[in-house]
This record gives C-alpha cells, sequence and structure tokens, in this order.
C-alpha cells in the first residue's frame, strides 16, 4: 500500500534573475515500510526532495502525500506537528547542539514531543525522558559516552548521536541526508548497520537515504536515481546489508 505519493512535484529558486529548477515534475510511490536510496549527482534534486517529504520546505507545484496527510498544503502550525509525530532527519553535519552532551541532545529531541506509554498516554516527566534517551544511546553503543559533549565525539560518535535522536522520537519516517558523507569507509559501514539494525520493515518505518556514493545503493529495497530534477531510474532490488557493502 502506498505510504508516500509524490505527484508532479516541482521547486524552483531564485537568486535574482537567475532560476534554478530543482525538481522538475516527480512523480514518485513508496511504500510503508521500503528502504529507499535517492542517489544521483550533486545538483540532481536529491536534498529538495528529501526536505518536501519532511515539510521542510514547500513546492512551487504538484504535491506530496504521507499517510494521506497532504503535506504540501499544510499550515505552517500542521507543517510543525507532521515534522514533530511523523519525522525524524539524521543530517550530513550531525547538526548537534554543542552546549549539550549526547544524552540531553537526545532528551531535547524527545521533550518537545514526550514518550507516550502502552496505554496511549504521553509523559512528559523528565525521569522517563532521560530513560528513553539513555535506552536509544545504549541502541547504538554510545552509552558510556553519554556524557560527553560533540567536541569530545569522533566523527562516526557524533553522526550514532543523530541517529539515536532520529530514533528516539520513534518516528514513521526516517529522512538521512548523506550520513555517511563525513566518513570514513569502515565508520561509514557501521552507521549504516546502526540504521539497518534499527529501521525498515521489522519497525515498519520507512527509510529515504540521500546518496551520490552508488557503492551505498544495493542496501535500499528500491533505487531512485535522479538527474536534473527528473527520476531517470526507479526500481526495487534484492537487498544487500550494510556488513557486505564496499566503496
Amino acid at each position: 500500500m502506498t505510504f508516500i505519493k509524490i505527484s508532479n512535484l516541482t521547486k524552483e529558486y531564485s537568486l535574482g534573475e537567475t532560476k534554478t529548477v530543482a525538481l522538475n515534475g516527480i512523480d514518485l510511490q513508496i511504500d510503508r515500510g521500503e528502504l529507499v536510496i535517492l542517489y544521483g549527482p550533486s545538483g540532481a534534486g536529491k536534498t529538495t526532495l528529501l526536505n518536501m517529504i519532511g515539510g521542510l520546505d514547500i513546492p512551487n507545484s504538484g504535491s506530496v502525500t504521507v499517510d494521506e496527510i497532504p503535506v504540501s498544503t499544510l499550515s505552517a502550525k500542521w507543517l510543525t506537528a507532521y515534522r514533530k509525530k511523523k519525522v525524524g532527519v539524521v543530517f550530513q553535519f550531525f547538526n548537534l547542539l554543542s552546549r549539550m552532551n549526547a544524552l540531553e541532545n537526545i532528551e531535547y529531541a524527545i521533550d518537545l514531543i514526550g514518550v507516550k506509554s502502552t496505554d496511549g498516554k504521553t509523559s512528559f516527566k523528565s525521569k522517563i525522558i532521560r530513560q528513553k534517551a539513555q535506552e536509544y544511546l545504549e541502541k547504538v553503543g554510545l552509552g558510556d559516552r553519554m556524557h560527553h559533549f560533540p567536541a569530545q565525539l569522533s566523527g562516526g560518535e557524533q553522526q550514532r548521536v543523530s541517529i539515536a535522536r532520529a530514533l528516539a522520537k520513534e518516528p514513521e519516517i526516517l529522512l538521512a541526508d548523506e550520513p555517511t558523507g563525513n566518513l570514513d569507509f569502515q565508520i561509514g559501514r557501521s552507521v549504516l548497520e546502526i540504521m539497518e539494525a534499527m529501521t525498515g520493515k521489522e519497525q515498519n518505518r520507512t527509510v529515504i537515504i540521500v546518496t551520490h556514493n552508488p557503492a551505498i545503493c544495493p542496501l535500499g529495497d528500491r533505487v531512485v536515481r535522479l538527474s536534473d530534477g527528473k527520476v531517470a531510474e526507479n526500481y526495487t532490488q534484492k537487498f544487500t546489508p550494510a556488513k557486505d557493502l564496499y566503496w
């Protein structure tokens, strides 16, 4: 069943009299639980498309619908609610708050939405939020680094904190923009292994990873190659575990 539906999506940016077409009539459907790789060179429109799905930007025309929510036409208030409840984002440059340690960075994200209990109630108690933040740091292997600040962590560790922060919200959609772009091969592959283990069909979570690296493409259930703001290829494939990727 289609979870994300993108129809005739266009986006232009203007700088003075110069116009840049970032997306040019994109049509795309993504099922719930799919791990999709958005692949293409710089300027192909990958990040712009990711931002549209995440409600971080709005199109000039066309539509983005997520779980029957008309994301592209939501008001600012409802876009904020959509991003809080539905979407987790992992950035290439980590975007951690430098004055907060790893645990506090995750607590800050959880505090915006609270922690849901099994009875459906939401708690904003600091003790419960801290427990959940600690749980996710343990999941990414950083239980012993939770009181370290970003400047005291390696690039790979910062990216793992970023992943924990995104997943601690327990979003239905995880968007990752070049999550291995600033990491060497071994650390980059370990980051992808963590994302693979904590996302996808088992968690009923839809994952979209932007990359310019063709070696990462086999990780996806589906690859969507963009070129000049258009879909050049869109195909499903046999999934390859992150531990078997080489680049």
